[in-house]
């Protein structure tokens, strides 16, 4: 569903990111973890467009996206829930959920994401702002779900969060997948979200992704000691 190949993403003459590439395949949870300033928010901000790619290739069921502006890669099936969540705190649940939608929200469409966080529903007319951590990532991520996308791309989800809304959002996370047939691709530090979470896992590592393994294949110790350097 989604491929990078060789992808090279620099700030002015820094480069962050030398050479990634990997796949993720229809309803798939891919894991991408690593410690802080390795380079995961400027991987996902350079897939959603936000920064330009300097080479290489990002594909999307089948559709070279690589040189499309953010608005166009959302309008080919690629959602962005970013760090920090950013949404608008002065906007109502209700209003935020239907903030990226084009034309006139489908109310089925709505309510399905609050089938999915039904504290949204409780919510709907309370402003964004005045909603804890946890449920302004739930919020997000249903205002990311309503562009309809085939991938979903979320940048440490759990940041912020307490431990009881963490697990309440892996386990959103897969019944999203299962129902809409997501594929999905997260960037973590937390190893115990990734392996609540995720089907496979890979690590970043100075722009670079050293490992992939299944999740029932992986090495916690290792990783967890790779997170430590």
């Amino acid at each position: 569903m989604i491929t990078v190949e060789n992808l090279e993403v620099a700030y002015g003459q820094s480069v962050v990111i030398p050479d990634i590439s990997f796949s993720a395949e229809k309803g798939e949870i891919l894991g991408i973890v690593g410690r802080n300033g390795m380079g995961k928010t400027t991987l996902f901000r350079a897939l959603i467009g936000m920064i330009p790619a300097k080479s290489g290739e990002i594909t999307v069921d089948g559709k070279k996206i690589t040189k499309q502006p953010s608005f166009k890669r959302v309008a080919n099936g690629v959602a962005f829930v970013p760090q920090g969540r950013m949404i608008f705190p002065y906007l109502s649940v209700y209003e935020n959920l239907i903030s990226g939608v084009r034309g006139r929200p489908n109310r089925t469409d709505v309510e399905e994401i609050y089938a999915l966080f039904p504290v949204l529903q409780e919510m709907r007319n309370r402003k964004g702002g005045n909603l804890s951590g946890g449920q302004q990532q739930q919020l997000a991520i249903g205002r990311a779900l309503m562009t309809k996308p085939s991938v979903l791309l979320l940048d440490e989800p759990t940041e912020g969060i307490q431990p009881s809304i963490i697990k309440d959002i892996s386990r959103s996370l897969r019944e999203i997948r299962d129902l809409k047939k997501l594929t999905i691709v997260v960037s973590e530090q937390v190893l115990s979200f990734v392996l609540d979470t995720c089907d496979s896992l890979t690590v970043i590592d100075k722009g670079k992704l050293t490992r992939r393994d299944r999740r029932e294949d992986v090495d916690a110790d290792k990783i967890k000691a790779m997170l430590a350097v």
